[in-house]
């Protein structure tokens, strides 16, 4: 079975499963990196958002025989149960640039592997890689939800990028603020996350290694996170905290790695992780970069190793 008929055999059974009350629907879904995956929407009734449900993974499980096709419709179902809103939203707002000046906000794309989407999208190159903006429609206890602003948006709402730019550099840092945590934290914070019924001991910062330092730098919904490095006063201020220049070494769009050192001494070794992990560990829609950056610490200023 080739994935074509994998998918619209997923959508029929999901369709007799929930009934003639919910409108199911196939789309492909343009990613960031040239990635088009292909994503099933379920709406029901009246409501006119939904969560995607991407049925590319799915398909390589069911190819393998990790899955069977009955594993794989109650495991659509569930994540639309878990994650449905079941509620409209009001998108007139969006015909107008008053109407969502509040709500534009800024990420990090890589250039060169975006260049199809950036040819119709507003965007401000920043060393290897782009500013782009979305307007983000939910948050808090929807979760994450936002639209990809387009070079067909500032036509009707009659503004220019740097007016988006401007918008979004206030509202970012305001609408998803970020926070820097150090390593022994955050692995700490998914020890509590994969075992939520068992206590993460006291010491557990303890018995993971300290033999050097290094940070997370996200937002706090830790979703498209790497624009943090944007914000302003941010790594200025943590410089001044941690009395140093450092790396910047992007781990995804969703955050990036700060190794506090004062020479780029180490630079050849890191860009070879870096291309490894890329490779290996990352999603290819969720790769940033294989650069190196460095952040000088007395010009205030970031750059490309």
């Amino acid at each position: 079975m080739d994935f074509t008929s994998f998918a619209e055999l997923v959508k029929s059974e999901v369709i007799q499963k929930v009934g003639n009350d919910c409108r199911v629907q196939l789309n492909d879904v343009r990613k960031t990196n040239g990635i088009v995956l292909k994503g099933l929407t379920i709406t029901q009734g009246n409501c006119n958002i939904s969560p995607t449900i991407y049925l590319n993974n799915h398909f390589t499980d069911y190819v393998s025989g990790k899955s069977t096709l009955c594993d794989i419709i109650n495991t659509v179902l569930d994540t639309y149960n878990r994650n449905k809103i079941g509620q409209c939203v009001d998108m007139r707002f969006f015909l107008n640039y008053e109407g969502i000046k509040e709500r534009v906000i800024y990420k990090l794309i890589n250039t060169e592997r975006n260049k199809e989407l950036l040819a119709d999208i507003p965007h401000i190159e920043f060393l290897d890689l782009s500013i782009v903006f979305q307007c983000l429609v939910l948050q808090e206890e929807f979760g994450l939800s936002s639209i990809l602003i387009h070079n067909s948006h500032l036509k009707l709402w009659d503004i220019s990028t740097m007016e988006l730019y401007e918008a979004a550099k206030e509202n970012t840092p305001r609408l998803l603020p970020h926070e820097i945590k150090n390593m022994k934290e955050v692995l700490c914070d998914i020890m509590q996350e994969e075992h939520p019924d068992h206590s993460v001991p006291d010491n557990c910062m303890m018995n993971i290694s300290n033999s050097f330092p290094i940070y997370v730098l996200s937002n706090r919904h830790k979703v498209e996170g790497a624009a943090c490095i944007l914000y302003p006063h941010v790594l200025h201020d943590f410089s001044d905290t941690i009395k140093s220049s450092f790396y910047i070494i992007p781990s995804a769009i969703h955050e990036v790695l700060i190794l506090p050192t004062e020479t780029t001494e180490e630079s050849t070794k890191i860009l070879t992780m870096i291309r490894e992990v890329n490779d290996t560990q990352v999603n290819v829609e969720e790769v940033l970069s294989y650069s190196l950056y460095f952040y000088d610490k007395e010009a205030d200023k970031i750059i490309r190793v």
